[in-house]
């Protein structure tokens, strides 16, 4: 029996297997971009209450930063048993310039990701239950093309 897959943070992103987006907003009047959609409260300062409109974000960044976790984190976060280290990644995206966190995709050596790297947005696992697997963005090394 096929699980079926769910996004573990509905509405932040887009289910496509191929090219799989990060959703935001911008603000009408400023051009400014938040993530995420539902619990971006900032501002920008020059237009405190202006509107936000929804939009698809850039699939591909540059690493601002990165570091592996060692450690478990406590609830409610779901990691595998036994827990395995995970590396996340800052990722400045290509259009908006705003810098967006992630983990590196799955399989990928976080000592053959270097701050500078070109890297795509993915779909991966972040847990799984019985009937589920819950699916969370990640970052792996830009292939060729543009998204």
């Amino acid at each position: 029996m096929s699980k079926n897959r769910v996004a573990a943070a509905e509405g932040w992103f887009t289910m496509d297997a191929d090219e799989p987006r990060l959703l935001g907003t911008r603000g009408i009047d400023s051009g400014s971009y938040f993530f995420p959609p539902s619990m971006a409260t900032s501002a920008n300062p020059a237009h405190p209450f202006e509107e936000r409109e929804p939009v698809e974000l850039s699939r591909r960044g540059r690493v601002w930063s990165l570091a592996t976790n060692h450690y478990q984190p406590p609830e409610p976060y779901m990691s595998p048993e036994p827990f395995e280290p995970y590396t996340v990644l800052a990722v400045e995206l290509e259009e908006e310039k705003m810098v967006i966190l992630g983990q590196l995709a799955d399989g990928v050596a976080p000592e053959t990701v270097k701050v500078g790297d070109p890297v795509e947005l993915v779909l991966g696992t972040l847990y799984e239950d019985d009937d589920n697997e819950y699916l969370v963005w990640k970052w792996q090394p830009a292939t060729g093309g543009k998204g």
